[in-house]
């Protein structure tokens, strides 16, 4: 495949999943610059080897990727080491990712200010969950995979998939101060 063949192929192929790349590493390493350095690198092999891309699921193949290059970097990187907090002003869900006005929610300033406070709580206690079960509840809820593609990207079972759903989406709910569903 020449450079330019290659080039358009890389584009056609991993530009539009850029967010869902970077979103996807912002979790899994709990930093903004490392999850920045991450999806480079992920980028990077899939450039190199975007001629084995022959179709399918654009996403599923460059989440795969992510995830892949993710857990290599935190083996490399942080071996031992703790994790930097979540940042909730850069990554938490807006009101119009709830409603889907694109910014024009309304609502008096003490409703908008509950539904930031009640979001910021959310981030923060999706990040307490344990990696294997935020990563799913990452990539089904927010990214909208089906449970088929995280079961592509995770390289688990279908039923490990579910298993760590509903794990992660009733520990989750405990932290919330919900009532768990399994007990």
């Amino acid at each position: 495949m020449s450079d330019s063949s290659q080039r358009v192929q890389f584009e056609r192929v991993v530009q539009p999943h850029l967010d869902a790349a970077y979103n996807l590493a912002r979790w899994l390493t709990r930093n903004d610059h490392d999850a920045e350095d991450v999806t480079q690198e992920a980028c990077t092999r899939a450039f190199r080897f975007i001629d084995s891309f022959h179709g399918g699921n654009a996403k599923t193949w460059l989440l795969t990727i992510v995830r892949r290059t993710c857990y290599t970097w935190l083996e490399k990187h942080r071996a031992g080491k703790n994790t930097t907090m979540f940042d909730e002003d850069l990554h938490s869900i807006g009101v119009a990712d709830l409603d889907g006005s694109n910014g024009s929610a309304s609502g008096t300033p003490e409703t908008l200010l509950l539904l930031n406070a009640d979001l910021r709580r959310l981030g923060e206690c999706l990040e307490q969950l344990p990696r294997e079960f935020r990563e799913a509840v990452v990539l089904r809820e927010l990214e909208g995979m089906t449970y088929k593609e995280i079961s592509a990207i995770t390289e688990v079972p279908l039923g490990t998939v579910m298993s760590r759903l509903a794990r992660g989406r009733g520990l989750l709910q405990q932290k919330l101060g919900g009532a768990n569903p399994e007990t």
